[in-house]
Order: structure tokens, then C-alpha cells, then sequence
């Protein structure tokens, strides 16, 4: 398939659950900081490459279309199809058909998360689908796929048992093998866009990627305020430990006591400077000591206690200290560089990883930074750097911290504006 150069958006619907905010403006359109969340979804996607959009709709529409225009003057390309409010999705894209590309990526208006374009085309060109499509894990869902990524049953009624998966909204479509399904359904075109899905379904045409860290919504009140503070820019820095604040043990070592913790001034010199631009730290460390029986859980976490504590004196924040204490053998999630302890700080602190860095060492660091989808800076040499296969989107390589400051502000800056 050619390389996605269209997002394909679903704006048309009455946003019921959001009156009254809803009843002067589309749901697309609600505020969220200083600006539609539309506005934060057309960015996200631009981010990925994507620069043409085609917004199909409905309800109060010509507000949409007032405030974005042709989008020329954020380097876009913007087209619309309107139609009436009574119009279900699967008709909204039935009449914008002439004006698709051959494939593109399919959304609806009320959903964020992260995702990785060029993953989900990997995934759709792998398992030759018609559709791919971003899932979550939920309980009740209504959707269940297989190990390799193939859809196998899905319910838009969620009433089937074994169904722990939902879709989010992102989805990567061939039109004209879409568009040929609609044959096949008596109440065409006006259907819903999840009968097309129930009918892929069936013919094992539909391919899933999952997300492991926790979507948001507008489709609500309550939901709107946890993508407000989802959405909030925030001045966190995620950094490791061994061989960036301290000093690293010995090759099959680890630091064990207090007494053997070494800091690197210039780490703590270039975390104070950052500190005094309002920048906190949340640490993430492999710790296989512990299951290796080589450092005592109370001595680690006395280590952690006092390394907050030092810090705090010289104005640094250290938010939280997440670590791996499982053996590498143990294919735990959360040792990196897998990106298990990256989705819980998504999470726990309702982190945009998209908008966030990742100061490591080691070429697990960048790969566990590639994983989790943030930037990523690594203090090594340009050896190491070689030896790193997955790089992430923003990275740079430096020899010590303080290299890189300039680099964090500016990066920084521009997510918090």
C-alpha cells in the first residue's frame, strides 16, 4: 500500500452526552484549553505525516468549517462533506466516496490515544487486510483477536462472553475493497460504519493493533474533564538511573548500599538547571538485583529514599521512582526496554508520551523510548548509538546531560505551548 497521506474524520454526530455544551457548538468543536479538541487531533495526526483531511459533517458543521477553513495556514489541505444530522456514519462516508484517496485513515471525532502510524501499516500490510484498526483491553468489550493480529469475533452489542478487547477509532481502510462491501448489505447506504466492521469480521479481512496505554474520550461530561487534564501540558522529565544520576556498579554488579552511590555532577547540575525552569523527574530503572537475591528491597528502596531526599535539597523533584525488580528471564512487561513501566506512568500521572523524554544510557533506554512512543536522549557514545535499531521519532545523542539541555527546552517548549 502507498504511504497514508489522508485522515478521514467522522464530525457529523449531536454530541447528546455533552449538553449543553453541545448546543452551540459540534462535539469536535468543544473547548478543551484554548482551542477545539479537533484542533489537538488534526495535530496529532500532522505529527505522523498526515496533512490531509477530509471532515465529513453534520450538526452545526459550518462552525467547523469556519474556524479551520482550508487549513493552509497550519500547512494543510482540508476538504468537507456535509450532510444532514440524520445521516449514520457508514452513509456520511458512502457520499464522500469520490473524494478518498485509494487508502487512508479513518476516524471518529471523540477519542485520543497514542499510535504509531507506521506500526499499524506494518501490521495491515502483514496480514493483507482490508481494514486495521487500534484496540484497547477492556472488560466487555466486543471484540476478540488472535496472537498474530487477526480480528476473529466482534459484537457492536458487547452481549458475547470472551470479548476483552474494544476499537478506539483509528482505523486504516482500503477504499475500494470497503466500498464493495457496501454491496453486500441490503440497507445500504444507510448503515452504520460497525456493520461494515461485523461483515470484515466475518471474512477474517480485519486486522488489530493493540495499545497498551489508556485512551481517552469526549463523549461525556466526566470523560471530557480526564481529557482535559490528559491533554495539559506538562513539564515532566523521565529519566533513568544507573549510569545517568549515579554512577554504574561494576558489570554484573549493582549498587547495594547507599555508601556506594556515586553521583554524576554533571547529571545533577543539568537537572538543577532544569529544575529551575519548572521541570520535574519521574525515574525508571531496571533493578534485577533484587530477584537475583544481590540487593535487599529495603536497601533499594532506602537508596531511592535518600536519592529524593539529597535532590530535594538542591531543588530538583523527583515525582516517583517506578522499577523493574524481575530478572531478565522472567519476560516480565516492565523491564526495560519493553514499555511496561512507561504505560504505567501514562497512566498514573495521565502522561502524553508523545510529548514526553526519556534520559537513558543504554540502548535499552532508546529502545524502551521506542516502545513507549516519547523522545529520548542518550548520554553514550556514538558506538552506542549505532547499536540502536529502533530509533524513536525525536532523538538525540549526547556524551553528558548538560549537551542536551538546550535540546530539552526547545523540544519542550514547543509541547507546552
Amino acid at each position: 500500500m502507498n504511504k497514508v497521506k489522508q485522515a478521514v474524520i467522522f464530525c457529523g454526530g449531536l454530541g447528546t452526552r455533552l449538553r449543553p455544551l453541545t448546543n452551540t457548538v459540534p462535539k469536535p468543536m468543544v473547548l478543551i484549553a484554548d482551542r477545539p479538541f479537533l484542533k489537538y487531533l488534526l495535530d496529532q495526526l500532522s505529527a505522523q505525516g498526515v496533512k490531509k483531511f477530509l471532515l465529513l459533517t453534520g450538526y452545526l458543521g459550518e462552525v467547523i468549517q469556519d474556524y479551520f477553513l482550508d487549513g493552509h495556514s497550519w500547512g494543510w489541505e482540508i476538504e468537507y462533506s456535509h450532510g444532514p444530522v440524520e445521516w449514520d456514519t457508514g452513509r456520511r462516508l458512502w457520499e464522500c466516496r469520490k473524494l478518498l484517496d485509494t487508502n487512508f485513515i479513518l476516524l471518529y471525532s471523540d477519542n485520543f490515544s497514542q499510535f504509531n502510524l507506521d506500526k499499524l501499516m506494518e501490521l495491515h500490510k502483514k496480514e493483507q487486510a482490508t481494514l486495521s484498526l487500534l484496540l484497547a483491553e477492556k472488560n466487555n468489550g466486543n471484540i476478540r483477536i488472535s496472537s498474530r493480529g487477526r480480528i476473529e469475533d466482534y459484537d457492536k452489542d458487547r452481549q458475547r462472553q470472551g470479548l476483552n478487547f474494544v476499537e478506539i477509532g483509528y482505523m486504516l481502510v482500503e477504499r475500494d475493497l470497503v466500498l464493495k462491501i457496501y454491496d453486500d448489505i441490503p440497507s445500504m447506504p444507510n448503515i452504520s460504519f460497525s456493520e461494515i466492521i461485523e461483515l470484515l469480521v466475518e471474512r477474517r479481512q480485519i486486522s488489530g493493533l493493540i495499545i497498551n496505554e489508556p485512551y481517552y474520550s469526549i463523549s461525556d461530561i466526566n470523560r471530557l474533564e480526564l481529557m482535559r487534564e490528559y491533554l495539559k501540558p506538562k513539564k515532566i522529565i523521565l529519566i533513568d538511573r544507573d549510569g545517568v544520576i549515579n554512577v554504574k556498579a561494576p558489570q554484573g554488579e549493582y549498587i547495594e548500599k547507599w555508601d556506594a552511590f556515586e553521583w554524576i555532577d554533571d547529571t545533577i547540575q543539568s537537572m538543577e538547571k532544569l529544575s529551575c525552569d519548572g521541570f520535574s523527574f519521574i525515574v525508571i530503572t531496571n533493578q534485577a538485583g533484587v530477584s537475583r537475591g544481590m540487593v535487599r528491597i529495603d536497601e533499594l528502596n532506602k537508596i531511592h529514599n535518600y536519592m529524593i531526599k539529597e535532590l530535594k535539597c538542591r531543588n530538583i523533584t523527583v515525582l516517583e521512582v517506578y522499577a523493574c525488580l524481575h530478572h531478565w528471564d522472567e519476560n516480565c512487561e516492565c523491564r526495560k526496554p519493553r514499555a511496561g513501566l512507561f504505560n504505567n506512568i501514562a497512566k498514573d500521572y495521565r502522561l502524553r508520551m508523545d510529548k514526553t523524554l526519556y534520559i537513558g544510557d543504554d540502548v535499552r533506554d532508546c529502545e524502551a523510548a521506542y516502545n513507549a512512543e516519547c523522545g529520548s536522549v542518550l548520554i553514550s557514545n556514538s558506538k552506542e548509538f549505532k547499536r540502536v535499531k529502533n530509533k524513536p521519532k525525536w532523538i538525540i545523542n549526547v556524551s553528558r546531560l548538560s549537551d542536551a539541555n538546550s535540546s530539552i527546552k526547545l523540544f519542550m517548549k514547543g509541547i507546552n505551548k
